[in-house]
């Protein structure tokens, strides 16, 4: 890739570089651009996990729907709870 490129043509382009960014950034700049092939490189080793979970928006479309009110024509407090007392 870089086959074609001299040193001179090298030189330009990082001369180029620290025109635009400055002295300050290339550290910076450098050590981003590491750390992008690094990961790179490590997803590109790594085998294809698979998730077979289904997500939380898949589950919840599987599940039955619950309806607001119930069959038998009570309120909801009133099936299966104890009478509550309301203090006021």
């Amino acid at each position: 890739m870089f086959g074609s490129f001299g040193w001179m043509e090298l030189l330009l382009i990082l001369f180029i570089v620290l025109i635009i960014f400055g002295a300050g950034k290339l550290p910076q700049l450098g050590e981003g651009l590491g750390k992008a092939i690094k990961g790179f490189k490590k997803t590109m080793h790594e085998a294809d996990a698979i998730d077979v979970t289904p997500g939380e928006a898949q589950a919840q479309a599987m599940s039955p729907p619950i309806s607001a009110a119930p069959a038998s024509g009570q309120p909801p407090a009133a099936q299966g709870q104890p009478d509550q007392v309301k203090q006021g």
